[in-house]
């Protein structure tokens, strides 16, 4: 098989990733969907650029994605590698087999700077994920207007400059995508409920 391929340790199925980003997780928007319990409806990305990929994982999962046993938030991929997203296992093939250049930058880019607004802005958009061991949709902006005590207007324009910021082209899901890119590097933490956690009135 020509480039890229993840191949399901269970089962032997073997899919290629022809894609610049393909998703892994249980539901059904996954582009792969992996059947096991300790993974999230979405869970990890698997990046390309170039014949090289990387994985992210989400943040959206208590059981997290681990490459080789150790646990991973992104990391550029070698062939052969185990990725396990929770208890599911996977082997990456199709890959370069030399080993990559220290200057090869295949990771994303740092964060961009944020104003204390647009950072609420972000945490209102990813609040229905906080609490949850699976994806679910962003806050729409009027729920971001409602959180925050501004106008829905103003929310739009906030999420027009962090589309920029964050380069997220033009496209369906772009809210998603946004609250996926955030959470990926580490701007706004899930945090799983528990019986003692406080519900804002």
């Amino acid at each position: 098989m020509d480039g890229p391929y993840l191949r399901l340790e269970e089962t032997g199925d073997v899919r290629p990733l022809p894609e610049e980003v393909t998703t892994i997780g249980r539901g059904e928007g996954a582009d792969i969907r992996l059947n096991d319990p300790s993974v999230s409806q979405l869970h990890a990305e698997l990046v390309r650029r170039g014949p090289y990929v990387y994985v992210v994982d989400l943040g959206l999962s208590r059981n997290g994605t681990r490459v080789n046993g150790r646990p991973i938030a992104r990391r550029v991929l070698e062939e052969g590698d185990v990725v396990s997203f929770g208890n599911a296992r996977c082997r990456i093939g199709g890959l370069p087999s030399e080993q990559l250049s220290p200057d090869i930058e295949l990771r994303r880019g740092a964060a961009p700077e944020l104003t204390r607004r647009e950072l609420d802005v972000l945490t209102a958009l990813c609040q229905p994920a906080l609490s949850e061991e699976a994806f679910v949709a962003p806050a729409t902006a009027r729920d971001i207007a409602e959180a925050l005590v501004v106008t829905e207007a103003a929310v739009k324009q906030h999420l027009l400059r962090l589309y920029q910021k964050f380069r997220i082209p033009e496209g369906q899901n772009r809210r998603t995508r946004l609250a996926n890119e955030v959470v990926a590097l580490g701007l706004v933490r899930p945090m799983p409920v528990t019986g003692s956690s406080r519900r804002a009135s």
